[in-house]
C-alpha cells in the first residue's frame, strides 16, 4: 500500500474497519477450537457453547465473571432466570442452575492467550496496512477504544476486572513496540536503496573532476 502524506479519511476510516475485521476474524479463529478441546464442556455450553459471540465480545468470559444473573424467587418471572441461545434453553432456574453457574478458569484463560496472539497477528496488520511508525500508536489505541465500547455495549456493563485491563494492557503495548519497530526497520531499508544510486552517481562525478584535475 503506497504511503500517503495528505488527509484522506475514508482511507483512515477503511483501515480502522479493516484492522479491526482482522483482528476479530483472528479470534473467531482460535477461541472455538481452543474451547472445545480444553473448556469444562458443562460450563461452557451452559454460557452458549464454544460459538457464542459472547466469547470474543463480552469481557466477564475472560474476567471470568458469571454472565448470568440470578432472580430471587421463581413464579412467572421465571424465563428470565434462564439462559437461551439458538432459541434452546441451555441454563435452567436459580435452584437447579448452581452447578453451571461455576466459573471455568481454563476458559478464562483460554480467551486471554487467544487475545494475545490475536494481538501478535495484529503487529503484522499493522505493519502492511499503516505502513508509518508515527501512526501504529494512534491505530492500536483505536483498535483497543473500539473493543472496549463493543464490549461494554455487548455485557451492559462497564469492565471492571483487573486481569482483564492487565490483559488489554500488556497486548497493547506489545503490539505498538513491535509494529513501530518493524515499521522503523522497513522505512531505513526503504531509505537505503533510494539513497544508494544517488550516492554512485557523485562518486561518478567526483571520479571525473579528479581525472581533469
Amino acid at each position: 500500500m503506497a504511503k500517503s502524506t495528505a488527509w484522506d479519511p475514508i482511507l483512515i476510516i477503511s483501515q480502522i474497519i479493516a484492522l479491526q475485521t482482522l483482528h476479530y476474524v483472528t479470534l473467531s479463529l482460535l477461541v472455538p477450537p481452543l474451547l472445545v478441546m480444553f473448556a469444562e464442556p458443562v460450563s461452557l455450553e451452559y454460557e452458549g457453547g464454544a460459538a457464542n459471540v459472547g466469547m470474543i465480545m463480552d469481557w466477564r468470559e475472560m474476567a471470568g465473571r458469571p454472565t448470568t444473573r440470578a432472580l430471587p424467587g421463581e413464579g412467572p418471572w421465571r424465563s428470565l432466570n434462564s439462559v437461551w441461545s439458538g432459541g434452546k434453553q441451555v441454563g435452567l432456574g436459580s435452584s437447579a442452575q448452581a452447578t453451571f453457574r461455576q466459573v471455568d478458569p481454563i476458559r478464562c484463560w483460554i480467551i486471554a492467550i487467544c487475545w494475545m496472539a490475536a494481538s501478535a497477528a495484529d503487529v503484522y496488520y499493522l505493519y502492511a496496512l499503516i505502513r508509518r511508525p508515527r501512526l501504529i500508536l494512534d491505530f492500536s489505541l483505536t483498535l483497543l477504544f473500539n473493543h472496549l465500547v463493543l464490549t461494554t455495549y455487548y455485557s451492559a456493563a462497564i469492565p471492571t476486572s483487573l486481569f482483564f485491563w492487565a490483559v488489554m494492557g500488556v497486548s497493547t503495548a506489545s503490539t505498538v513496540v513491535f509494529a513501530e519497530q518493524l515499521c522503523v526497520k522497513r522505512e531505513m531499508t526503504e531509505g537505503l536503496v533510494v539513497a544508494a544510486p544517488r550516492d554512485e552517481g557523485d562518486n561518478m562525478e567526483m571520479g571525473s573532476l579528479l581525472r581533469e584535475d
